[in-house]
């Protein structure tokens, strides 16, 4: 079978397989965790400010006059207030596109603005991100896009169903790596030795990252109860099927999947190059060569991970530092030590990924040889 055709039948099945899944997991009825009979979120525009006792930095309230953009009761003018601060609200001036509360009761309305209309805007970024990727990477742009936007879908049209559902999101989370990984290097590379190699290599990597998670959450004391919002988490737990001490771990399979993912290609891809330019090699030079790269995406690509989760955590340091908190406070921090697991386990699975793809690529390339 040409490697055309091998790839068309590989994303048929995935299709069909998320099709499956997506309709086995649709249809949830949801608990209703809160009364919002009444309440709607709709576009307006600010025809007037009618008063207003904003401060020098822009906090406040406004009372303004609103023209409603959707809705059942689209074109029609209303009076809301509008109570800026640093999370909800809009310094509001006439002419402003923004989002507003609507509730409704009794044939009345009720108005307050939630926030700017920024939605058009996130999706010109989103459009102009892909412009780029698509110009840069041509087709391969074109599949990296198509990939990113079929793990979006898994993630939320499988992966929250399936936890919603009471499945394990450790379990879960696997389940969707696995396929996701799958049909992103189906999609990039086709069927080929280096995409099995770059498959094998990411999903063992990914499933080391977990395995340290797990050691470390149970080592160190830390469980899925010590994250912030727990109070909110518990309460959907207890009103649904929703494991919520796994959800940390389930987390840090997904966020460690992309940069292992990438160092499990770029080995692969990089030894089926020395392969083709030198049909001689055997098993060993080529595992010796993938070890080589490696090691030297292994600091790179743990920095990356490192900063990344460092960078999440920003607020959290910069509070220990105008504190001047003392090292036994900080140390046995419990958002200090979720920053760490979150760390350490995402930059083990890109170690771990690096002499499993070596070794399964180097296999692979050599199989047929004397």
């Amino acid at each position: 079978m040409k490697q055309k055709q091998m790839k068309g039948v590989c994303l048929l099945i995935a299709g069909i397989l998320f099709l499956l899944l997506f309709f086995s997991f649709s249809g949830i009825e949801k608990t209703k965790l809160l009364d919002t009979d009444g309440r709607n979120f709709e576009k307006a525009e600010v025809t007037n400010v009618i008063s207003g006792n904003l401060s020098n930095s822009g906090s406040g309230k406004q009372t303004v006059e609103l023209k409603l953009l959707s809705g059942d009761h689209k074109g029609k003018i209303i009076q809301a207030t509008s109570s800026q601060s640093y999370l909800f609200g809009a310094k509001c001036k006439k002419g402003m596109k923004v989002i507003a509360i609507i509730n409704e009761s009794k044939g009345e309305l009720l108005a307050s603005v939630y926030s700017v209309n920024r939605g058009p805007m996130v999706w010109l970024m989103a459009a102009v991100f892909v412009a780029i990727v698509v110009a840069v990477g041509g087709r391969k742009g074109i599949s990296s896009i198509l990939s990113l936007v079929f793990t979006m879908l898994c993630i939320f049209f499988i992966f929250l169903p399936m936890i919603y559902k009471g499945i394990s999101p450790i379990l879960a989370a696997v389940l969707v790596v696995a396929f996701t990984t799958v049909v992103t290097m189906c999609m990039v590379d086709g069927i080929t030795k280096k995409s099995v190699a770059a498959m094998l290599g990411t999903i063992i990597g990914v499933v080391f990252s977990g395995a340290f998670a797990l050691i470390f959450g149970q080592v160190t004391s830390i469980t899925g109860y010590n994250v912030s919002d727990i109070e909110n988490l518990v309460y959907v737990g207890e009103m649904t099927d929703i494991k919520i001490g796994e959800l940390l771990f389930a987390g840090i399979l997904i966020a460690s999947l992309g940069a292992v993912m990438d160092v499990g290609m770029s080995i692969a891809s990089t030894l089926n190059e020395l392969k083709e330019q030198n049909p001689q090699m055997m098993l060993k030079e080529l595992f010796q060569s993938g070890m080589n790269v490696g090691r030297d995406m292994m600091g790179t690509m743990t920095n990356t991970l490192i900063l990344a989760f460092t960078g999440g955590s920003i607020n959290t340091l910069v509070f220990i530092f105008a504190y001047n908190y003392e090292y036994q406070q900080v140390i046995n921090m419990y958002s200090v030590g979720i920053e760490i697991m979150q760390g350490l386990s995402s930059s083990l699975g890109v170690i771990m990924a690096v002499p499993v793809t070596s070794w399964i690529a180097a296999f692979l390339y050599s199989k047929n040889q004397k």
